[in-house]
C-alpha cells in the first residue's frame, strides 16, 4: 500500500499543470497517494482530485495564506488523513505544527530561509526578522526529518543544531535544455534570469555593468525577470540602451534560447539555494559568472565552468564580466567544461520520486520504532 503524503508549501500553481509539472507528480503519485496544499495563480481553479489552493489576493495576500494555513492544514489532517507530511519550508513547517498532526512532519530545506524577510520584497518584512528566525529553528527541531538538497543547505540545517535526514536535489525538468549546446554567439552577451529582488543583487549587476559596459562596446546585458527592484532595469536601460535590454516575463520554454543567445550567464546574488537556472545555464554549455554564496558554490568551480566573486563587490563582478566577455577563449574553454560539470545534478522524475517514498517510509518506520519503544518502557 502507498503511504499517503500531504504536501504543503506556498508555491504558486495553475491547474492544469503545465507539463514538466505534471511530469513531477505524476511521478509522485506512482509512488504515494497524493494531496497538495498551496497557493493559485491568477485564474487557476482552486480544486483538482491532488491540488486545493489558497485563491490569490491582491490585498495582504502574503499574511491571509500564512494566518489561515494552519486551519487549512487542520481540515486536510481530518479529510485526507495522511501517514505523513512534508512541508516546504520551516515556516509552513510552524503552520503544520500549530495544527497538531498525529503523523510525521518532513521539512524541506531549499534555501536561506531567513532571505524571505530580509532580502525579498517589502522592507516592511524586515522587523518580523528575529521573529521568524526563532519560528524557523523552533519548526526545525519539532519535524520528524528534514530533507536537503545541496551541501549548502545540509551545512544551514546544521547550523540550526539539527542533522539532515536526507540530502537529494528536487527534480528540474531539464528536457528542453538537454540538446548539444549551441556554440557561443559572436556577439558578446551576458545573461541575467531570475526575480528581481534583493537576495539577487540587482543593484550590484546594475552597478557592475555601468563599470563594465564602456570597457565592452560590442558586448550587451540582458535582464529577464519582474519584482520590487523593477526600477533598477528601467533606470539601467535608460542610461545604457544600446548595450542593456530589460524583459519582464519570459515562457519557460524560450529560456533555452535566450541562453543559447547568451556567452554567460551572471548571478550576483546575496543568498542562493541551488539555483536552477544555473543548473540549467550548464546543461546549455554557457559558462557562469557568480558570487561565492549558498549553493552556487555547489555547482560553480572558480575558473573551470565559470567565475566566481565576492558577493556586493561590483567591481570585482565588473573585472570578471570583463574577464568572459573579452576573452573569447576563456569563455570557450569554460563553456566546454560546463554541461559535464552538471551530470551529478541530472535525475529523473521517477528517481526523485522514489527518493521521497524512502524517506518517507523511513522516517514512517522510525515513528513506528519510537511508538514500540515507548510501549515497552
Amino acid at each position: 500500500m502507498k503511504p499517503r503524503l500531504l504536501i504543503v508549501g506556498r508555491s504558486r500553481y495553475r491547474l492544469p499543470l503545465e507539463p514538466n509539472l505534471e511530469r513531477k507528480f505524476a511521478a509522485l503519485r506512482a509512488e504515494l497517494e497524493l494531496r497538495v496544499l498551496a497557493s493559485a495563480r491568477d485564474g487557476s481553479p482552486l480544486r483538482d482530485d491532488t491540488f486545493s489552493l489558497a485563491p490569490p489576493r491582491r490585498a495582504l495576500d502574503g499574511p491571509r495564506f500564512w494566518v489561515s494555513l494552519p486551519l487549512r492544514v487542520r481540515r486536510e489532517l481530518a479529510a485526507f488523513r495522511p501517514d505523513a507530511v512534508l512541508v516546504q519550508s520551516p515556516y509552513e513547517a510552524a503552520a503544520v505544527v500549530l495544527a497538531q498532526p498525529r503523523c510525521p512532519v518532513v521539512v524541506e530545506i531549499h534555501g536561506d530561509w531567513r532571505t524571505a524577510t530580509r532580502l525579498y520584497g517589502s522592507r516592511a518584512r524586515r522587523p518580523a526578522a528575529p521573529l521568524a528566525d526563532r519560528i524557523a529553528r523552533a519548526a526545525l527541531r519539532r519535524v520528524d526529518a528534514v530533507r536537503t538538497i545541496s551541501s549548502y543547505t545540509s551545512s544551514l540545517v546544521r547550523a540550526a543544531g539539527v542533522e539532515p535526514a536526507a540530502e537529494f536535489p528536487a527534480f528540474i525538468d531539464l528536457d528542453p535544455f538537454l540538446a548539444p549546446p549551441a556554440p557561443l554567439p559572436e556577439q558578446p552577451r551576458a545573461l541575467f534570469v531570475g526575480v528581481l529582488e534583493r537576495y539577487k543583487d540587482v543593484d550590484g549587476l546594475a552597478a557592475a555593468w555601468r563599470l563594465a559596459a564602456p570597457r565592452l562596446p560590442r558586448a550587451t546585458l540582458r535582464l529577464v525577470g519582474r519584482g520590487s527592484r523593477a526600477h533598477v532595469a528601467e533606470r539601467l536601460v535608460a542610461e545604457l540602451p544600446r548595450q542593456t535590454a530589460w524583459i519582464p516575463e519570459l515562457p519557460n520554454a524560450a529560456v533555452p534560447a535566450e541562453l543559447d543567445a547568451a556567452t554567460i550567464l551572471v548571478l550576483p546574488s546575496r543568498s542562493e539555494g541551488l539555483g536552477r537556472v544555473v543548473v540549467e545555464a550548464l546543461c546549455r554549455g554557457r559558462p557562469v559568472v557568480a558570487t561565492r554564496v549558498g549553493g552556487i558554490v555547489d555547482l560553480v568551480r572558480d575558473g573551470e565552468n565559470g567565475l566566481l566573486v565576492e558577493p556586493r563587490n561590483p567591481r570585482a563582478l565588473a573585472e570578471a564580466l570583463v574577464r568572459c566577455l573579452s576573452d573569447r577563449a576563456l569563455a570557450g574553454r569554460l563553456a566546454a567544461a560546463a554541461r559535464p560539470s552538471v551530470q551529478p545534478w541530472l535525475a529523473t522524475p521517477e528517481e526523485y520520486a522514489r527518493r521521497v517514498r524512502e524517506l518517507v517510509e523511513r522516517v514512517l518506520a522510525g515513528r513506528r520504532q519510537s511508538a514500540c519503544a515507548e510501549a515497552a518502557g
